[in-house]
């Protein structure tokens, strides 16, 4: 008998090939997740958003503040919205996180121009993601002096000549300070419960189908709705509790204000737990062991982790990378953690994220439940 012997090696090697080819999930997740990988961090991720949604409250109509809002809207980092909206409503829309900018030219802008005296430019931005507005500013800022550069000439030109005609006011709504974890802390509650609850339920109910045990449920008179329901209990108090961590760490180590109503956000985190644990229920209908429901878990992580926003500002993201971001359940999750925690909003704002936050889960659910019930049939 030969030490070693290639036959026996290609013998080895042919059945991993036929092992590898009847278990196609695995192989598909094996080529799939680069693939993700690859094109999530090629296309895209974008830390320098542009085009972001911006407001003008004009309190006069001049040949001046026409000028302003061309400048900023050629600058590519600003998509005026609408020039024709009152300070409340603009407020509104950034309490909502409709908009990122919100411009405020006063009744008197011009006035103070001509005069030789320092107007004053009033820039309102939604600062809970500081990395979303940071150069959009500093853009903004280094504009100062060509914004009026084509109005100030002629007999005019005594306003530009002395000092600058105006300045700039920038309001950071929200976290003032730029700091990160005021941006950070919020949405690790969401990837916390992402990340633990659908790999907890994807990775438990496939256990339980390898070692038989799901077998004992076929004995009894216990339908379907009501085990799903029976294993997404526990895992609900399992999140909260992981909350309240999350919370605690984020009040007495981070010093993360928490401004809104603690009952609101523990209301959309039982959704959302609820959103996930049907996730993870899912998957473990269609894996066949446990490796599979990993791979199968980390192949929705990695998206939500991506695409939702907490990583990199979700404006600057493509717009068919926005579709599949709105699609999942973390994205809408930390507009209301961070609008609660951060802006103070209340179920009125905060509606227009926690409907589809609703709507996933009852639609994810429904497959589940059939797919849950074909693997009990």
């Amino acid at each position: 008998m030969t030490i070693f012997s290639f036959a026996r090696l290609l013998a080895v090697v042919k059945k991993e090939f036929i092992q590898i080819r009847r278990d196609r999930i695995t192989f598909a997740m094996m080529i799939g997740i680069p693939l993700l990988q690859l094109t999530l961090f090629g296309y895209a991720i974008n830390s320098d958003p542009k085009h972001l949604p911006t407001v003008v409250v004009s309190h006069e109509q001049s040949t001046f503040s026409r000028s302003i809002v061309q400048a900023m809207q050629h600058s590519g980092y600003f998509d005026i919205q609408s020039t024709s909206i009152g300070e409340r409503d603009a407020e509104g829309m950034l309490a909502r996180g409709e908009v990122q900018f919100s411009i405020i030219i006063p009744a008197d802008f011009t006035r103070h121009v001509l005069r030789g005296e320092k107007a004053q430019l009033l820039i309102e931005a939604d600062a809970t993601d500081p990395s979303a507005t940071g150069n959009a500013i500093s853009a903004l800022q280094q504009m100062t002096t060509s914004l009026l550069s084509h109005d100030l000439k002629g007999p005019l030109a005594y306003a530009a000549t002395t000092s600058m005609p105006y300045e700039i006011i920038i309001h950071r709504r929200y976290n003032p300070d730029a700091l990160s974890q005021y941006n950070v802390v919020p949405g690790l509650i969401g990837v916390i419960l992402t990340m633990t609850m659908i790999m907890s339920t994807a990775l438990g109910l496939t256990r339980e189908v390898e070692r038989g045990t799901m077998e004992n449920l076929l004995a009894t008179p216990v339908r379907p709705l009501e085990v799903m329901i029976g294993k997404i209990l526990p895992y609900i108090i399992v999140g909260l509790v992981s909350m309240i961590l999350v919370l605690s760490a984020a009040r007495w180590l981070f010093a993360v204000p928490f401004i809104g109503s603690l009952w609101l956000l523990v209301a959309v985190v039982i959704i959302f737990i609820a959103a996930n644990l049907v996730v993870g229920i899912t998957i473990s209908s269609v894996a066949r062991n446990q490796m599979q429901a990993l791979q199968m878990s980390f192949f929705f992580f990695l998206p939500s982790i991506l695409l939702s926003g907490f990583m990199f500002p979700f404006r600057g993201m493509p717009r068919w990378a926005q579709y599949i971001g709105e699609i999942l359940p973390n994205t809408h999750f930390m507009r209301i953690s961070r609008g609660v925690m951060l802006k103070g909003n209340g179920l009125t704002e905060s509606w227009s994220e926690l409907w589809p936050l609703l709507l996933f889960m009852l639609v994810v659910m429904c497959i589940g439940l059939v797919r849950f019930r074909r693997t009990l049939d």
